[in-house]
């Protein structure tokens, strides 16, 4: 009877064990899944804010080769930059 009791109660811890072991790997998956996602969302904002910039200056291009055009100047040779430089703190 001893050895029974024994064996139920290792029985017991085994699947004690095992059960938390699997509760710490699903909390592990949720955050890796939750990591992912947030990533996912900071590229596509960054990929939006690229964009509108390309975009931009696309237009502003466009603009310049066509005022250029018309007041019959040559192509612009340097692009407008449409974001101002950031300062170095000193």
């Amino acid at each position: 009877m001893t050895k029974d009791r024994i064996t139920s109660e290792v029985a017991r811890q085994n699947a004690d064990s095992r059960f938390r072991r699997a509760k710490q790997r699903e909390g592990e998956a949720q955050s890796a899944y939750e990591e992912q996602t947030k990533r996912q969302e900071a590229e596509r904002v960054k990929t939006k804010r690229l964009r509108t910039l390309r975009l931009a200056k696309e237009a502003a291009d466009a603009d310049l080769a066509a005022q250029a055009k018309t007041s019959g100047e040559n192509a612009p040779r340097k692009s407008v930059r449409l974001v101002p430089k950031k300062q170095n703190p000193t």
